[in-house]
């Protein structure tokens, strides 16, 4: 596998659909701190990924709880793993991610389109149209 394969061309945009099962399964798994960690870890490492020693190691955690952890991002679709050998190799799914976002920002600016740089909507739609409003810029002096 190469790096072209695993890295996105386009950024927040799914190779296929993400269902709201999906969805839901990915954001139930990162809703865990030590979970959220170990995928964040990883996203770091990407596309190579990290072994079970190196990910325990770094962040503090007894083989049996990240075995726990690792399997729960598996099932959830948000991390890969390959064997190697003695060693498996986790890799976050670097397009999953991707997926997830792009199906959490799909009604982005009122329903007609993505974010294309993560800040804007889609170049037709104004800069303002998904800016969050601030609560300064409301308030009365």
């Amino acid at each position: 596998m190469e790096v072209k394969d695993i890295l996105p061309t386009r950024p927040y945009l799914p190779a296929e659909p993400f269902d709201t099962a999906h969805a839901v399964d990915a954001l139930a798994a990162l809703a865990q701190p030590t979970r959220l960690a170990v995928f964040r870890r990883l996203v770091e490492f990407a596309p190579e990924g990290l072994n079970a020693g190196a990910i325990g190691a770094a962040l503090d955690l007894a083989p049996p709880t990240l075995s726990f952890h690792l399997k729960e991002l598996v099932n959830a679709g948000l991390v890969v793993d390959q064997r190697e050998g003695r060693h498996i190799r986790y890799r976050a799914d670097l397009a999953a991610m991707n997926a997830l976002i792009g199906y959490l920002t799909d009604n982005c600016c009122r329903g007609q389109g993505r974010l294309v740089d993560g800040a804007e909507c889609a170049p037709a739609r104004a800069s303002s149209a998904c800016a969050p409003n601030s609560p300064r810029a409301t308030r009365r002096r």
